[in-house]
């Protein structure tokens, strides 16, 4: 399920183009809604930034790949201190 999220969040901004287009042929957007652009793809810089600093490893941890055990069952991938 939650590749139909995926799939609604990547068409959203198609289909609010279409349905402007099909509303005003012709004619050009106003400021207001390329304000409105404008501020929707600044919180999606500003959320992916702060996304990224949130996740990160923290100093002097070192990541470690997911890998087959001798058992046959995949360990995760994981972050470990330094030796």
């Amino acid at each position: 399920m939650p590749w139909l999220f995926a799939a609604l969040l990547f068409a959203t901004p198609f289909a609010v183009w279409y349905l402007w287009w099909r509303k005003h042929p012709g004619g050009e957007p106003t400021g207001v809604l390329l304000g409105l652009a404008a501020l929707g793809i600044g919180l999606a810089m500003a959320g992916a930034i702060v996304y990224g600093l949130n996740r990160s490893l923290q100093p002097g941890t070192v990541y470690v790949a997911p890998r087959i055990a001798a058992d046959g069952h995949i360990e995760p991938g994981h972050a470990e201190r330094r030796p």
